[in-house]
């Protein structure tokens, strides 16, 4: 049994207190009023002698005039949303690792894999955090709903109204869609079925461990193919919901592809630093070279394919320059450089250097830094996703950005790691555990 050290226990709790300051402080001091934003735009624009005072704006015509009162309203909505876009970024990644992580498992099972039992505690470890990580998230959903943030843009009052300041005709077209009744409906359903296929799958596999047959493992093989249907519809519809929407009047039929690419990866790699970190700890004896190869050759194997969608979807709305495609792409070039090219180094080129190599791929101080690198360039491949829709170009990577990530990696090492020592490290009557032990090539 596994026994979850003092000191890494010590650590998550130290990682979510720092994430809770950091978090408050984030909230705390975005601004509160127009006046505090037009401080902020006229001590960036001007210093102390440039701002908008009353005798500049008297100045003004009324088309002027009421050009600058909009453009201080958005940005205050911008500033607004900072911590709470911040929060939604390191949330949804955290929860999608362990829903990776629950879709490998299951494709483990339904493809009666030989060489991946002994690694089924570890996959259940990491989907623990898929409970109090998309209650978490639903939370952050409902608020978006009641308006405690402007996040969503076509939740904004007004916006399928005829008539209405704010009416936008193309948001209005998908309203039957995009209403936030349906929406929230489909996040609850989708949660509940993620979260009730990884409760009985686990609850099976440990039966499993007492049983005279194979029963057990007959259901779980019968329920996870049923959920790896749901699941690919459900992924597609949520990325749809929780991401593309940030850009209502944008669509790229790869997107519900690209997002899974991007979180299955993140979810394999981090299977993957969980059992180094156990080996290096003295457990899971078992495991050897080549089911950290294997795990190694589905990181190499799941960049290159995440590679593969982020430049056919990036090639084809580019070449074909057709403006209300192209924009999504040309915000994130023109404002996210840095991190827009930098994902695409991190998320293909570093891994393949990295772990292109056949004996790369079984040293451990090697897979960690590129583990480290991939799951670094997935949080920053979400960033690009959510923050130009949410904070336009008043983005930086600042307090509330960082301390979101130290509070749900603290939240995520606790719940994985106790999970981890609610059972035994290694299944006892899998069908195939014999061959998973003795795995080698």
């Amino acid at each position: 049994m596994y026994t979850f050290s003092s000191k890494l226990k010590t650590f998550s709790f130290v990682l979510m207190l720092v994430g809770v300051l950091g978090i408050g402080y984030g909230f705390l001091t975005a601004p509160k009023s127009i006046q505090d934003v037009e401080t902020i735009l006229a001590s960036e624009s001007h210093g102390h002698e440039g701002g908008h005072n009353a005798h500049a704006v008297e100045k003004h015509d009324a088309k002027a005039d009421a050009e600058h009162k909009e453009h201080v309203e958005h940005v205050f909505h911008q500033l607004q949303n900072k911590p709470w876009a911040a929060l939604y970024v390191a949330c949804i990644f955290f929860m999608l690792i362990a829903l990776g992580a629950l879709a490998f498992y299951a494709i483990q099972q339904v493809s009666q894999a030989g060489w991946s039992p002994v690694l089924f505690r570890v996959m259940q470890g990491v989907t623990s955090y898929l409970l109090p990580g998309s209650i978490i998230f639903f939370i952050i959903l409902v608020l978006s709903g009641l308006h405690f943030n402007h996040l969503f843009v076509w939740m904004a009052d007004g916006v399928t109204t005829k008539g209405s300041a704010n009416y936008d005709h193309m948001i209005a077209g998908k309203s039957g869609y995009l209403n936030f009744p349906f929406w929230i409906i489909r996040a609850a359903v989708f949660i509940a079925g993620w979260n009730l296929y990884r409760h009985l799958s686990r609850k099976n596999c440990l039966a499993q461990d007492d049983a005279s047959d194979n029963s057990f493992y007959k259901k779980n093989f019968k329920m996870s193919a049923a959920f790896l249907v749901f699941f690919i519809v459900s992924e597609s519809i949520m990325s749809w919901d929780w991401i593309m929407s940030f850009d209502p009047h944008w669509f790229s039929t790869l997107f519900g592809w690209y997002v899974f690419a991007s979180f299955f990866v993140s979810g394999i790699t981090v299977i993957q630093l969980v059992t180094i970190y156990l080996k290096s700890k003295g457990y899971l004896e078992v495991v050897n070279s080549s089911h950290i190869h294997d795990l190694s050759k589905f990181m190499f194997g799941i960049s290159v394919f995440w590679t593969y969608l982020w430049f056919s979807q990036f090639m084809l709305i580019w070449y074909s320059n057709i403006p209300e495609e192209v924009t999504y792409f040309k915000t994130r070039i023109d404002m996210y450089p840095i991190t827009f090219w930098g994902a695409f180094v991190m998320n293909f080129i570093l891994p393949i250097l990295l772990l292109i190599n056949t004996d790369f791929k079984r040293i451990f101080w090697i897979i960690v830094m590129a583990g480290i690198i991939i799951l670094f360039g997935h949080y920053v491949d979400f960033f690009n996703m959510i923050m130009p829709a949410t904070v336009g170009d008043q983005w930086f990577i600042g307090v509330p950005e960082i301390a979101s990530v130290l509070f749900f990696l603290g939240l995520f090492i606790f719940v994985v790691f106790t999970a981890l020592t609610k059972a035994p490290l290694v299944p006892k009557r899998n069908p195939f555990i014999e061959e998973s032990k003795h795995f080698h090539y």
